[in-house]
């Protein structure tokens, strides 16, 4: 039986309304917050601290931290710190990193998948206590760290996702994650993601794996309303995939040509002109509760283990988890 996680951007909403959010998801039996970290929003770290004093179950976590912008002893001070204060609720999502936000901090993303396995050994080391000197790394060579002022999470440890989308970061999720994050709301993307996954697992004799569908979700009474209200995420998800994803459902690559040069100049009366049904469905879970429950359903079945509900939500936002709670969970 799957988990059921929630996602929140504290950009286009404000710390007070996210901690408000996630004590109403908590109230309806959602096992995970997941909060977005972008440079540019409201930052994941005071806003889960905030979430953690706030709430008495709910898990959380950054979705997702990447080793170019934070450090490894950074995350780990960050994530047993938040464990401290949420009681044993910390979870660490991390990543590669956003390969379109890091040039604009004049980070040059080379070799990100190497980068984020190094990173996730560190800080798997740091919260065993252990005192960390890798010279053998190319990327973070420690002489000596050690976490000495928070307290430790013990042998439970923290698990550790890994955002994950290609072949390689799949791979390495299998390899040292306790679960991955995908961004896919399709079983389409699962049947070729999973695999990979558990290529990895049964390679290192692992068990008990994660697999979270970091999916982009609207839920309305109105089919109508949930739908439009999921367009112009489609429309992005559509505008930023590959080709050979576009072809995997079946898409139009010229209609999708012209939804990216729509955006491009922020003609969205265009895009909504241009997203139809099949970039909805490729991309996203946008319909009445029955429709939802049922492409959830159709995940669990793929072999997704927990399914987050993520950004739009729907077309209003309150509503939108109080259906979730109700017809979903």
């Amino acid at each position: 039986m799957a988990t059921y996680g929630i996602e929140f951007v504290p950009g286009n909403v404000n710390v007070k309304q996210v901690v408000n959010y996630c004590k109403l998801a908590e109230s309806k039996d959602i096992d995970f917050a997941w909060i977005t970290n972008h440079y540019n929003n409201r930052h994941c770290y005071p806003t889960l601290a905030a979430i953690a004093q706030a709430t008495n179950t709910i898990k959380m976590g950054p979705g997702i931290m990447n080793a170019f912008t934070d450090t490894p002893a950074a995350m780990a001070s960050f994530a047993a710190t938040l464990n401290e204060i949420s009681d044993g609720r910390a979870v660490l999502g991390i990543g590669p990193g956003d390969l379109s936000t890091l040039p604009k901090l004049n980070i040059k993303p080379e070799k990100p998948v190497a980068r984020l396995g190094e990173a996730v050994a560190v800080i798997r080391k740091l919260l065993t206590g252990e005192t960390v000197s890798t010279p053998e790394m190319e990327f973070f060579k420690y002489d000596g760290a050690k976490l000495t002022g928070v307290n430790l999470p013990g042998k439970k440890g923290i698990p550790v996702y890994i955002g994950a989308q290609g072949p390689k970061v799949l791979e390495l999720a299998g390899m040292v994650g306790d679960g991955a994050l995908i961004n896919a709301s399709n079983p389409k993307d699962f049947a070729a993601a999973i695999p990979i996954i558990k290529g990895a697992t049964d390679k290192v004799g692992k068990k008990g794996f994660d697999i979270g569908a970091y999916t982009a979700m609207s839920i309305d009474k109105s089919e109508k309303k949930a739908r439009n209200a999921a367009k112009i995420v489609a429309a992005f998800i559509a505008a930023g995939s590959p080709e050979p994803l576009l072809n995997r459902h079946g898409l139009d690559l010229a209609n999708v040509a012209n939804i990216k040069a729509a955006l491009g100049k922020f003609d969205f009366k265009t895009v909504g002109e241009l997203v139809g049904d099949k970039e909805i469905d490729a991309f996203t879970i946008a319909g009445t509760p029955e429709m939802v429950k049922a492409k959830c359903a159709d995940l669990e079945a793929a072999g997704v283990t927990q399914i987050i509900f993520g950004s739009p939500l729907g077309p209003n936002m309150t509503d939108s988890i109080r259906l979730l709670g109700k017809y979903v969970v």
